[in-house]
């Protein structure tokens, strides 16, 4: 039995492999684990071609996902988004540039974008996290009001701010 108790799954309409492959491309220690396909049962319900992608299933930094196949009922938006948490601004723009390629480019805000599947992201700097839980309520403040102004986070514009 896994010692994760929590799988993520995402919904696509037919994007499935196409999603899981692109995400393993961007993370370190990731991988597809296994792929399921539609058979004849349940046709007359679900719709799809037998042999087609139903799931495929996926590690992101070993964290389990499954990406599934269930057609376009269901559609992605921000109510729901992973976060990266980023070491320094070079992991910063690495994440920010892999997974906002083909992006809605509207949805870019402090930190947030939406990839080219419309899966919400929060690209970071663990350096924000520090200033924003500073106890100088003035330095902390002064962060906020910069990252407000921001699409993607930088380090060193925030590091200003909060210097003052």
């Amino acid at each position: 039995m896994s010692l994760n108790k929590i799988t993520t799954c995402l919904w696509f309409d037919a994007q499935a492999e196409e999603a899981a492959n692109h995400y393993i491309s961007i993370f370190k220690n990731s991988k597809i684990t296994h792929v399921q396909r539609y058979t004849e049962g349940g046709r007359d319900i679900h719709g799809k071609e037998p042999g087609s992608v139903l799931v495929v299933e996926f590690e992101l930094n070993e964290h389990p996902f499954v990406a599934l196949n269930g057609g376009p009922q269901f559609k992605f938006n921000e109510s729901i988004s992973f976060q990266v948490d980023c070491a320094n601004q070079d992991e910063v723009d690495y994440y920010w540039e892999k997974l906002g390629e083909g992006g809605d480019e509207a949805k870019c805000q402090c930190g947030w974008l939406a990839d080219k599947f419309g899966v919400s992201w929060q690209v970071v700097p663990t350096a924000l996290k520090e200033m924003l839980n500073d106890s100088d309520k003035a330095r902390a403040d002064r962060v906020m009001a910069e990252m407000m102004k921001m699409k993607k986070l930088d380090i060193a514009a925030l590091r200003k701010a909060y210097e003052g």
